[in-house]
């Protein structure tokens, strides 16, 4: 598990998928019925987020994003490890920033008091949430770089 709680993780996106796909499923059926389940496109949207937002690390964690790696297969090996770290710095900077503007904009929403149209729930709890898994994708790519240089990374 290291510095990644595996198993919140996936208990997180696995309840939020669940309940995306049973609020989906039960919405169809009763907007068939006459009957549409008030509030439910917020719903999906806000278990949307918690979705990606919570897998993301996890996903990374386990290597199990699909990138392209005809660059790399180009450089010589040595040299390779070099361009990963590189580009694991780009990444904790992007992660960085957009952790921190999600805590800047859950501020802000805090203190505007913005909540959603239909069920008025607050938006400040999601973007919160979704700072922490940057910041926990930053700790990901930084353990990242150090299998990097350890040797220890494929």
């Amino acid at each position: 598990d290291g510095l990644y709680n595996v198993g919140m993780s996936i208990a997180i996106a696995f309840f939020g998928l669940t309940a995306l796909m049973l609020l989906t499923v039960t919405d169809v059926i009763t907007r068939f019925l006459g009957m549409p389940i008030l509030g439910s496109y917020e719903l999906v949207s806000f278990m949307g987020a918690i979705v990606v937002g919570f897998a993301l690390p996890l996903t990374s964690w386990m290597k199990g994003h699909i990138y392209v790696d005809f660059i790399l297969q180009r450089i010589p090996k040595d040299r390779a490890g070099v361009v990963l770290v590189m580009i694991k710095i780009v990444n904790i900077l992007f992660f960085s920033a957009a952790g921190i503007y999600l805590f800047v904009k859950g501020a802000y929403l805090i203190r505007t008091g913005e909540v959603s149209m239909t069920l008025e729930m607050p938006y400040y709890p999601i973007a919160y949430a979704l700072g922490v898994c940057c910041f926990v994708q930053c700790m990901v790519l930084l353990s990242d770089i150090a299998r990097i240089v350890g040797g220890e990374y494929e």
